[in-house]
């Protein structure tokens, strides 16, 4: 069991037990990852990446949040700092979770397509490639607006702001 900003996260094989639709989004892209290999591998940096895509998207597609989490813009690209936390330490070059078939109700059929199109789309690159990819961005790039590269950031980066921008970007490749 993990404990951050007081609540405590299971990291048992169980993920019923998990009520934080970040962590478990989290926990789905490992087992895509392990289900569905990319030579690129998984690891912290690209987890987030995945995950701020993921969330980015749903917004544009399904129209609502993936999850509640709110999402900083940190120095090396989009994190939410409840799945670092837990996934600091984490071995994912062999992680030793065990998953279900129901392991991920919580997400809906359309949920769950928007993550396997993210792995898809993004799991091909590795984390720095990511990384650079969201600094390019500019829902990363307003949050971080007057803030040195070098220097943290806790600021949080606007979910309306992602879904517009990543909005114009379907517009523009659907015209």
């Amino acid at each position: 069991m993990v404990y951050y900003n007081n609540k405590h996260y299971p990291m048992t094989n169980d993920t019923n037990q998990i009520t934080d639709k970040a962590v478990l989004a989290a926990k789905y892209f490992i087992w895509k990852s392990k289900t569905n290999p990319k030579p690129t591998g998984l690891d912290k940096l690209k987890l987030q990446k995945l995950l701020y895509y993921a969330q980015a998207w749903n917004l544009v597609i399904n129209k609502s949040p993936l999850f509640e989490n709110n999402i900083e813009a940190w120095i090396h690209g989009p994190a939410i700092p409840e799945v670092y936390q837990i996934f600091k330490t984490f071995d994912f070059s062999s992680p030793l979770i065990k998953f279900a078939d129901d392991d991920f109700k919580n997400f809906s059929t359309n949920e769950k397509n928007i993550m396997d199109n993210i792995w898809e789309v993004y799991g091909k690159y590795d984390g720095p490639y990511l990384e650079a990819l969201t600094h390019a961005e500019l829902p990363w790039q307003e949050a971080r607006s007057g803030i040195d590269s070098s220097t943290t950031s806790q600021n949080i980066i606007s979910t309306k702001r992602m879904q517009q921008y990543y909005g114009e970007r379907l517009e523009r490749v659907t015209k």
